[in-house]
């Protein structure tokens, strides 16, 4: 069971543990069978030792030993998952420092034969290690037979013999001396009595597959164990049909057809097992051979067009490697939905509706199964033409669609997309939404990388999302894991070491997909190898999917540097230049763009910076970097990468005085030519540049929000502007400062060096920036004003996509922002210089104009207030920044509203407003971008629209009229 533990554990990507609590079972009554009704009860645990907070919040995690010794466990059993057990499962609290449940075994777990069960009780959420030892009972009556030899399904060829060995047990003792008889097909083979260490016999000359049981009698009670005897069929070489790609091929022209396909090297037959035929595949579910490529593929018939089906491979291996099983039951590995026995059960039907009824898991069968329905009605795009924004131009918006709002799912950014247009950006980049292990993941243990996860919501859902921040303008990035994935991963599973027969492993020595051993010195889970065509051609293939299915912009490629065969253990090597990596990237690119010319191909390729020793071809790991950065840049491409900046921008809000130096913010500080560098103060991997200043900055900062605050616009000031692409983690534009390490309880789990890798954070996070009206706060509202203001600038003044140069390692870091000759005047906006104040106290900073006349504030929306290029010294409070240019500048932030001719009236309104032309829907949002009301149908001029049960506010109203004419204006509701 314990592999089953750990595995669950992984599932919620944990990487670290505390130390386990010990506990002490006991059972009342002391002697029970399966259809007693027995107590457990537990002492010797302590909540509060779990941070819980909750002295109640403890919870049963239970598996039990089917008749045969075999282990059952996990989510099958109703436990929940991992990080929310099933509230069913809570322990009652005795008083007295115990706790208990009471339980029929035959009933709890649905069986009619088991020969005992283990536990372990947990905190809810089950982070860390927040769990008792693991207790094994066995029933006080009768025995089990173990079959050891063979522990699984084993495949012969016709005319094999087969040994059969185990043992019989009872109450977890081996008992010899006991009655048994084989059978084979119900056909008794041999008969004996049970000696010590075990029993075995050889059945010989097998031709056809079937069943061996075996059977023991002891004290009047008898049991029996069975293993599945698979004879290899004879598979049919055929070619291939033409244009297929590995997973699902729906037939254009037939609803009934669909072709599968599955590439298993050194596999030698699979059954296509599916809701279709029962999972119980005959010989014409066999899948065919291809004699050229050695891929098998078969064409399903009769399937009924737009029914949901579902289906798994069967893949035999006649002779695995030690320790790998002779069957694996998977999904498919280029699923675009699967079902979970493990996840589904705590999915919200809001966020997937049909769950569990038009998508019900087939009963009887274990792990994911792919969904097949022919027949689907494509979505509609409404926006068929967007343009990307400039590479240059880029201001990204990282999302955690878990974290972003209360639903957790794609409606939520849908609802709030005013949101993100009043803020400015012009990209959001997506944490993984492929189906990952578990529900509340930050995403990176994918499972199936062509498939969504469904706690996010529907393929259809996600495309509407896509579709409506294209037409907002909004790129749409997704962040991707091609360097690792875990035990669910079908590409994992079909070639394992499973030496306890769970049905999980790592990769065996025969997967081509994988590694057994890292290649790098940044290893999570199972180390892919990209030097493989097969996981080349896979890798490309989900590229293609995301792109041509769902129209997305671009990716964020996920540790990048661990796509390389040559640094096992030697994080030197790891970030050193290596050309196998710079090789497979730029393929890879190459792709991407072969099917989109301006895709955004973005790499986290973080570690050590470079400047390193050469290596043996006389390149250091910059070079590699560069490579990146200039790669067919003449073409208007190159590929950007992450450029995290997080401890000195850290450093410098919380008025340090060391550590200071924010030049790697943008390219030339890097020491690259093109403008490629996403530069970033703060994202998911590091603390809250706002949290760290309220619990560790210097006087004046720690403990003091509104300075802290006030800190953030500044922060704003001096990574924003500087010229290249930029990224924001979500709600730093209203000062989130809760850090991320808070826990669910509330409590925070961090250290200054925002290093501590301790078991909060991945927890789901709190959404204060809702349920508080943030954006109501003046001082939170202040940060998010200033950084919009300045999120426009960067965009559309051409200026900030010119030179620069910054003067860093100091309190009052200044830059300049050029085109054209940085010393020389113009009539536009060519010259933006930007100075902070980061120390404690007010300091006199020369701005140090690059030539004289008359500079204008670009924070001021009006263009009123100035100062003369020969100015010296501006006064700054700490925490103050100013913005100059030698031209005001020509974006104005002000609504264009009532252009052609709509309005709204009266406004400000009571209890309802009138519009002046016949429209076909209002929608109407709050300040914060989500959605309260909506109207849709045909509506004259004149027509009344009810907001009485709004609460007195400004809200944006946006209208269709029925000549399709789009308008965003505002109504006031007293």
């Amino acid at each position: 069971m314990k592999k089953i533990l750990l595995l669950s554990l992984l599932l919620v990507g944990l990487t670290s543990f505390g130390q386990e609590q010990t506990g002490s079972f006991s059972f009342s009554p002391t002697n029970f069978g399966i259809n007693d009704e027995v107590t457990i009860t537990v002492s010797g645990v302590d909540p509060e030792i779990w941070n819980t907070g909750e002295p109640n919040n403890i919870f049963l995690w239970a598996w039990y030993f089917d008749g045969c010794g075999n282990t059952v466990g996990g989510p099958l059993i109703g436990n929940g998952s991992w990080d929310n057990s099933n509230d069913d499962l809570q322990l009652t609290n005795n008083g007295d420092g115990t706790y208990s449940f009471v339980m029929t075994p035959s009933i709890f777990f649905g069986i009619s034969k088991m020969s005992g069960f283990g536990v372990l009780v947990k905190a809810d959420n089950g982070n860390g290690d927040k769990k008792t030892q693991d207790h094994i009972e066995y029933l006080g009556q009768g025995i089990h037979v173990n079959i050891a030899n063979p522990a699984s399904t084993v495949v012969l060829n016709s005319g094999d013999n087969l040994t059969i060995g185990g043992s019989v047990f009872s109450k977890g003792a081996q008992i010899v001396n006991v009655p048994y008889e084989i059978f084979f097909n119900e056909v008794s083979q041999v008969s004996g009595t049970t000696g010590f260490p075990n029993f075995s016999n050889t059945l010989t000359n097998i031709t056809t597959s079937g069943t061996v049981r075996v059977e023991a009698t002891y004290l009047g009670d008898s049991n029996s164990c069975s293993v599945e005897v698979i004879v290899a069929p004879t598979v049919t070489d055929q070619n291939i049909p033409a244009g297929l790609k590995e997973g699902i091929n729906y037939n254009d022209s037939d609803d009934t057809k669909a072709t599968l396909v599955l590439n298993a090297p050194l596999k030698d037959f699979v059954y296509v097992a599916g809701s279709f035929n029962n999972y119980n595949p005959g010989a014409s579910y066999l899948m065919k051979k291809d004699p050229s490529t050695g891929i098998f593929w078969l064409e399903l018939t009769g399937l009924i067009s737009g029914q949901v089906e579902t289906y798994q491979y069967w893949v035999y291996d006649t002779n695995p490697v030690a320790n790998s099983p002779n069957i694996v039951k998977t999904a498919d590995p280029f699923s675009t939905l699967v079902l979970s026995p493990f996840d589904d059960w705590s999915i919200p039907s809001t966020s997937f509706p049909g769950l569990g009824t038009t998508y019900e898991y087939p009963s009887g069968q274990e792990r994911e199964v792919t969904v097949i329905q022919t027949g689907q009605i494509p979505y509609i795009w409404q926006e068929t033409n967007f343009n990307k924004p400039k590479k240059e131009d880029l201001i990204i918006y990282e999302v955690l669609i878990r974290d972003f709002d209360s639903d957790k799912n794609f409606q939520d950014l849908i609802d709030r997309i005013s949101y993100f247009k009043n803020l400015g950006i012009n990209a959001i980049e997506l944490m993984p939404v492929m189906e990952f292990e578990g529900n509340e993941s930050w995403g990176y243990n994918t499972a199936f990388h062509m498939a969504l996860d469904k706690f996010y919501g529907t393929a259809e859902k996600f495309k509407e999302l896509i579709d409506t921040c294209h037409q907002n303008g909004i790129a749409v990035i997704l962040d991707i894991a091609f360097n690792h994935a875990y035990g669910r991963n079908p590409l994992v599973r079909m070639w394992m070491d499973d030496a306890d027969n769970t049905g999980w492993g790592a990769p065996s020595s025969e997967n081509p997909f994988f590694n057994q051993t890292a290649k790098h010195s940044y290893s999570v889970g199972s180390d892919f190898n990209h030097s493989q065509t097969i996981t080349q051609d896979y890798v490309k293939r989900v590229v293609e999917y995301w792109i041509e299915e769902f129209k997305i912009d671009g990716f964020r490629w996920d540790l990048t540097k661990g796509f390389t065969q040559n640094c096992e253990s030697d994080e030197a090597c790891t970030n050193d230049y290596n050309q196998d990596r710079v090789d497979i990237l730029k393929d890879y690119a190459d792709h991407s763009w072969s099917l989109d010319p301006d895709h955004y191909v973005i790499f986290e390729h973080l570690g050590t910076n470079g400047f390193g020793d050469q290596n043996s071809d006389g390149k250091t790991s910059v070079d590699e970097d560069i490579e990146w950065a200039n790669y067919r840049i003449g073409e208007g491409k190159g590929i950007m990468m992450w450029s995290e900046q997080w401890h000195p921008y850290k450093e410098l809000a919380n008025g340090k005085s060391t550590g200071i130096d924010i030049s790697g913010i943008g390219h030339i500080g890097k020491g690259f030519d093109g403008k490629r560098v996403v530069g970033y103060p703060e994202s998911h991997d590091k603390d809250r540049i706002m949290y760290e200043m309220f619990t560790y900055g210097e006087s004046g900062i720690q403990g003091n929000l509104n300075n802290s605050l006030k800190r953030m616009s500044a922060i704003g000031a001096v990574f924003i502007t500087v010229p290249g692409p930029k990224m924001m983690w979500h709600f730093a534009e209203l000062g989130m400062d809760d850090s991320i390490w808070t826990c669910s309880n509330g409590t925070v789990n961090s250290d200054y060096d925002g290093n501590n890798d301790g078991d909060c954070k991945l927890d789901t996070k709190p959404q204060p920036q809702w349920a508080e009206n943030w954006l109501s706060d003046p001082n939170r509202s202040q940060v998010h004003s200033d950084w919009t203001r300045m999120i426009k600038l960067k965009i559309n003044e051409p200026v900030f996509e010119g030179d620069y140069n910054i003067t860093s390692s100091t309190q009052t870091p200044r830059i300049s922002i050029y085109t054209g000759d940085e010393n020389t005047s113009g009539v536009n906006l060519k010259n933006v210089i930007v100075i902070a104040n980061f120390s404690t106290s007010s300091q006199n900073v020369n701005p140090n104009f690059p030539y004289g006349g008359t500079w204008y504030d670009l924070m001021d929306e009006s263009g009123s207030t100035t100062i003369s290029g020969s100015t010296t010294s501006v006064n700054l409070t700490a925490g103050e920044f100013k913005m100059y240019g030698n031209q005001s500048a020509s974006l104005s932030t002000e609504d264009k509203i009532f252009e052609t001719g709509l309005m709204v009236y009266p406004n400000p309104s009571r209890n309802s407003f009138r519009i002046n032309k016949n429209i076909e829907t209002v929608s109407i949002y709050n300040l914060t971008g989500k959605q309260v009301k909506s109207f849709r149908g045909n509506f004259d001029k004149g027509h009344s629209f009810d907001i009485s049960n709004l609460p007195q506010s400004i809200y944006i109203v946006k209208i269709n009229s029925k000549l399709g004419v789009q308008e965003t204006l505002k109504v006031v509701k007293l």
